[in-house]
């Protein structure tokens, strides 16, 4: 069971063009646990640095799920260091959590574009939980699916990884992907999301058709499952390439 979904912290472009076609937004989901207002700091710190001052920043709300008494966007399962001897030991994922969940980040791209901000000016990011939805979103939204300027997949996992394929026919979707840059990144000392789900990630690109250029790859020695000054600096290149500046 859980509960009604919070709005999302919105935080403006500092300074937005005049065409909205010209701007950029950011759609960035917290992890298991968290809420919005652990991560709207990293627009603070980009604004305050005058870093992409054209992008406005969306930082959406998991609801509340009152069994396990904390924000999730779907039921978690656990992840392992090693994959289980047998495939049927494997723990069901939520799919209709995610899907669930899938349709409310669909609504937040849909006011962005209803305010004529292109799909190829959005990028979904998102944090454990909030990297795979940002994954399931990009990749499967029959909507929006391969069209949108990149996915931020920081310190999570592939979900829904036997599913993937079958949820892109369903959606009339091709079964390579386009062009779509993915950031992906992790911290070697993440014991939270055990790095075999990093080779698995890389091999699911490959699967879908990405391009080597299309994947940049970091893993931040002496990081932890959370995000440091590094890896955001890093990420703040990564976007300027993805969302350059129009005006």
């Amino acid at each position: 069971m859980t509960s009604e979904r919070e709005p999302p912290i919105i935080k403006p472009a500092v300074s937005p063009p005049q065409n909205p076609s010209h701007g950029a937004a950011i759609i960035f989901m917290h992890g298991l646990g968290d809420d919005a207002a652990g991560w709207e700091n990293i627009a603070d710190q980009f604004q305050g640095g005058n870093k992409l001052p054209y992008m406005q920043w969306i930082f959406p709300e998991a609801t509340e799920n009152r069994d396990a008494m904390q924000k999730a966007w779907y039921r978690q399962v656990r992840l392992l260091a090693t994959a289980p001897s047998r495939p049927e030991l494997e723990e069901d994922e939520d799919e209709d959590g995610m899907l669930l969940s899938m349709k409310y980040i669909e609504s937040l791209i849909d006011g962005l574009t209803s305010r004529g901000v292109p799909p190829n000016r959005i990028v979904l990011a998102g944090f454990s939980q909030g990297c795979a939805m940002a994954l399931l979103t990009g990749l499967t939204s029959r909507k929006y699916a391969d069209k949108l300027a990149g996915l931020v997949c920081l310190s999570g996992y592939f979900p829904l990884i036997n599913r993937m394929q079958a949820l892109r026919s369903e959606n009339d979707l091709p079964s390579e992907v386009g062009h779509v840059p993915v950031f992906l990144v992790r911290g070697q000392k993440d014991f939270a999301v055990p790095r075999r789900f990093l080779t698995l990630c890389i091999d699911k690109f490959k699967e879908f058709g990405f391009k080597d250029d299309a994947v940049e790859v970091h893993e931040y020695e002496d990081l932890a499952h959370t995000a440091n000054a590094r890896e955001l600096r890093d990420l703040c290149t990564w976007l300027e390439k993805v969302v350059p500046p129009l005006e």
